[in-house]
Formats: structure tokens, sequence, C-alpha cells
């Protein structure tokens, strides 16, 4: 027994089947809930009575004792500690010298004179590439 199904009734089915299927990917179903970033959550150390009760609060501006944050720690773990300057990097400190005390009041002085390269710079950094066979220089006047 054969059972004939019209266009339109196909139509309507597939219709109706493309409709199931799309409302699959609606945004507010079962798996998509707001949930916390578990590496956004940092563990606290336990709590320890101090065996000497006659601690004082730190001073203004001391460094608290271990303060020291996850990422901190996790970077620590990475990268290991400070690395010892290299020879180059040495010999370039020394030849600098020291910086002069007031240096960072110094540059924000009217009376500091600077170099203005934005123009120069863009003007290089926007410029076509090519193999460099056209390139032309010019002196400015």
């Amino acid at each position: 027994m054969r059972i004939e199904i019209s266009t339109r009734a196909r139509a309507l089915i597939f219709a109706t089947g493309c409709a199931t299927l799309l409302s699959a990917c609606g945004g507010n179903g079962l798996f998509n809930r707001e949930r916390p970033d578990e590496f956004a959550v940092q563990r606290q150390t336990p709590l320890v009575v101090p065996p000497d009760f006659s601690l004082t609060p730190p001073r203004e501006g001391e460094p608290r004792p271990a303060s020291s944050t996850l990422q901190e720690e996790a970077l620590e773990a990475l990268f290991g500690g400070s690395a010892p300057r290299s020879v180059l990097e040495r010999d370039a400190v020394s030849r600098a010298g020291p910086a002069a005390p007031g240096i960072r009041s110094s540059v924000g002085d009217m009376d500091t004179h600077t170099v203005a390269k934005g123009r120069v710079t863009r003007d290089i950094l926007l410029a076509p590439e090519s193999d460099g066979e056209a390139a032309r220089t010019s002196v400015g006047s």
C-alpha cells in the first residue's frame, strides 16, 4: 500500500522540520546558562592562629608580609625568579650612566626641547609596499 503525499504536504513537513531544527539554535536553552569562570576563582589561604598575639599592625607604606597574589605565584612558577642581567645589558646600563634624580619632573617641563617625529614616522609606516625599484628620496628645504 503506497501513500501519496501532495506537494503542499511535503512543503509543510519540510518547513516544520526546518523550524524544529532552527529552534535548537536559540540562546535560552538548558545548556546556555551563565556559569562562573573557573579560572577567575582564587584560593584563599586557610586562617591560622598566630603563635604570638602581640603582633602590631604594619606601618603606613610598608609592604605586607606575604602579599603575593595567585597571578604572581603563577608567573613565578612559569618563568622563575628575576633572571640575572646579561653582560650586554649590564654594559648598556653602565654606559648610560645614572639617571638624573628629577628626570620625571623635567620631561613635562615647557623648556624641555623634543623632536617631533610624528609626520615622518607616519609617512614611513603608510608608504605603499613595493620592491624598491621606484623608490625615491627627496631632501626637504
